[in-house]
């Protein structure tokens, strides 16, 4: 194979790669930028308030729990190695606030809500219900992203703050209904040891997560195709979008508040 053709063809990747994040971030600026300028669509709002949010409680209640249990007993089976069994309360607190517990928060919320977004919005594209929007002199990005995002933005910290607590409740019932902890002294080790800025960071990192999968459901939906196809795969890159940058910015928020 020609270099020339190899090295031209990586350049033109690397440079559509580089439109589509521009785009994006220039989705992202005019989304913020009409979250505070009115008018306000108070319904919309609250309307994306309960599919966020209240409506996700179960699939994040439960992921919590069972990967709260999990966590448990791998801990002790590897502390067991090392005589260190007593770490688990403190292990599963600090694993669930400050990685466990947002990071699956995030990606429930990508699978569930950024794909719920995508293919409504695709769906209001491909039926021309857009356009009518803009013809009865209704901004779309106002009334159908804005919204949204503002909800996703609210919410998820929520979210992430209930499946940080309900996750410590899966180990700490693991630990005591099968691992022989003392009830008391485990609540009192998990208190003890989580610190404030471990729970600042679980809930900035869910702000964060939240506004990147609504984001990027509200993006790839105004970005759709035409058709059946073109539907589907603006939900499928929603997800995959959203699930990249969540565990992206998880990085990034981690280093962060690792230096402080």
């Amino acid at each position: 194979m020609n270099p020339v053709a190899v090295l031209a063809r990586l350049g033109r990747t690397a440079l559509a790669g580089l439109a589509a994040v521009g785009r994006a971030a220039l989705f992202a600026l005019r989304a913020f930028s009409h979250m505070v300028r009115p008018p306000y669509y108070p319904r919309e709002f609250l309307h994306a308030l309960l599919n966020i949010g209240w409506l996700s409680l179960p699939v994040v209640g439960l992921t919590a729990i069972f990967t709260g249990g999990a966590l448990a007993l791998q801990i002790y089976a590897g502390g067991a190695r090392f005589n260190a069994e007593a770490v688990v309360p403190q292990i599963v607190a600090i694993g669930m606030v400050r990685e466990l517990g947002p990071v699956l928060v995030g990606l429930m919320i990508a699978a569930r809500v950024t794909s719920s977004i995508a293919a409504e919005i695709a769906t209001m594209k491909v039926t021309e219900q857009i356009d009518a929007l803009v013809t009865l002199s209704t901004h779309p990005m106002k009334y159908l992203v804005a919204p949204r995002v503002l909800a996703a933005l609210i919410t998820v910290p929520v979210l992430v703050g209930v499946g940080d607590i309900i996750g410590i409740m899966g180990g700490y019932t693991v630990a005591v209904q099968n691992l022989g902890f003392n009830a008391a002294a485990y609540l009192k080790n998990t208190v003890d040891f989580l610190e404030p800025l471990d729970i600042v960071s679980s809930l900035t990192k869910g702000a964060a997560f939240g506004t990147i999968a609504a984001m990027m459901g509200c993006y790839y939906g105004m970005q759709s195709g035409r058709g059946a196809q073109g539907v589907g795969r603006a939900t499928k890159g929603s997800v995959e979008s959203a699930a990249v940058l969540i565990l992206a910015a998880n990085f990034v928020l981690t280093g962060v508040f690792f230096s402080l």
